[in-house]
């Protein structure tokens, strides 16, 4: 028990101290290619892989930067830059994941964390902030998961200027980060809204 204390309170700490930068950064895996950048926004405890891997076979192609952006919510009775330790150790383990995956690609990574009072708080104030050339993210699949919801993708649409790339994937046919590492290869665990129909189609917005 000891020994797991030992642990956890240094991780828990230096979560706290990321907390509290906002645009947080891991260090690059490859240098930055050039000026292209391509959003990557994500929230809740796991990453979908048919998304996060569209995105950077896009920045590769592009020879851009994939900027993986957690989109953190705090709650309305905590100041907005309180730090969440357990919220923060959730955001830095996944953002390490996708640079892992980057590496793969040979993509630079600039990781960010961008905090909100909801997740379109936090998606507004991520378009406030940050530069870029298009944006991917993962809807929602029929099963629910950790993808944006139909409400949340419209807004984005309505919003964002740029060129905006939706993927819903077939749950049935796709894993999560976390259960592709499983095979060795939060936030929402159910859905917040109604389930919606189980097709898979990938939709391209361009301003």
């Amino acid at each position: 028990m000891t020994d797991v204390l030992v642990t956890v309170v240094p991780l828990m700490l230096a979560a706290a101290a990321a907390w509290a930068i906002r645009g947080h950064r891991i260090q690059r895996a490859v240098p930055d290619l050039g000026g292209r950048r391509v959003l990557f926004p994500f929230l809740g405890k796991e990453l979908s892989m048919p998304a996060l891997e569209a995105a950077l076979r896009l920045a590769r192609a592009e020879h851009a930067t994939l900027v993986p952006v957690y989109l953190a919510e705090v709650p309305l009775h905590l100041a907005l830059d309180c730090p969440l330790p357990r919220q923060s150790a959730v955001a830095l383990a996944l953002l390490d994941a996708v640079e892992q995956r980057a590496r793969h690609y040979g993509v630079a990574v600039d990781t960010r964390i961008e905090k909100g009072r909801d997740s379109r708080h936090a998606l507004r104030e991520m378009l406030a902030h940050e530069r870029y050339d298009r944006i991917v993210l993962a809807a929602e699949t029929a099963s629910g998961g950790d993808g944006f919801t139909p409400e949340e993708t419209a807004w984005l649409l309505a919003n964002a200027p740029g060129e905006i790339v939706v993927l819903r994937p077939d749950r049935a046919h796709t894993q999560t980060f976390r259960e592709r590492l499983a095979r060795g290869g939060g936030r929402r665990a159910p859905s917040r809204s109604a389930r919606h129909p189980s097709a898979a189609p990938t939709a391209t917005h361009a301003a």
